[in-house]
């Protein structure tokens, strides 16, 4: 069987740190089964190896959920306590990859994620931004390096105890859709550099 190549221009493998400031962390759950709801978690942090076969790359990354942030104050509040996030009792949510395959022109991160106590496997779809100079290390051009991801997936609230399945009143549906979109926009700065190098994979 033949394989399609997937080409990574500017591959660098080493050890990346997850930028904050320039990355997002967000989530989108259908309200009313009519209209979506957008957030964000304004605190994380986390790390990304490339490795010298993108395949054996893994991330991994720590949220705090009491930093959630819709919009508005007074349902943000609601999230954090015990019937939703319990922040109090489970202050963060966490990543961890297990492995890299291919998807097309893109990849599928494989991972567990930890919420409430709770672990599951969640797949996310892996889009490669690129890998460039880093604007803010030219003091130092070997490590000065910048790298962007994207993934996506989705999971189920229920599955990890967040909420409940509270039915609209006069027969309607769930408030709140089980089913959370996941968005993650990530900018990483190199902070160990082993190879650079175009690359290839199968």
């Amino acid at each position: 069987m033949t394989t399609e190549l997937v080409e990574i221009p500017g591959y660098i493998a080493g050890t990346w740190t997850i930028d904050p400031l320039h990355s997002n962390v967000g989530f989108t759950v259908r309200h009313l089964m009519v209209s979506k709801v957008r957030g964000r978690f304004g605190t994380f942090e986390g790390t990304v190896v490339t490795g010298d076969d993108p395949l054996g790359s893994s991330v991994t990354a720590t949220i705090d959920l009491a930093s959630v942030d819709t919009g508005i104050a007074q349902r943000d509040e609601h999230l954090r306590n015990p019937d939703y996030l319990d922040v109090e009792k489970y202050p963060t949510m966490t990543y961890r990859s297990t492995g890299v395959r291919p998807d097309g022109d893109d990849f599928i991160l494989d991972g567990e994620l930890t919420l409430r106590g709770v672990t599951r496997q969640v797949p996310l779809d892996l889009e490669v931004g690129g890998f460039g100079p880093d604007p803010f290390r030219e003091d130092d051009p070997f490590a000065g390096a910048r790298a962007g991801f994207t993934a996506t997936g989705e999971i189920s609230r229920l599955e990890f105890g967040v909420g409940d399945t509270a039915k609209v009143p006069g027969g309607g549906g769930l408030g709140l859709s089980d089913k959370v979109q996941i968005i993650l926009d990530i900018q990483a700065s190199l902070r160990a550099p082993r190879l650079e190098t175009s690359r290839q994979t199968t």
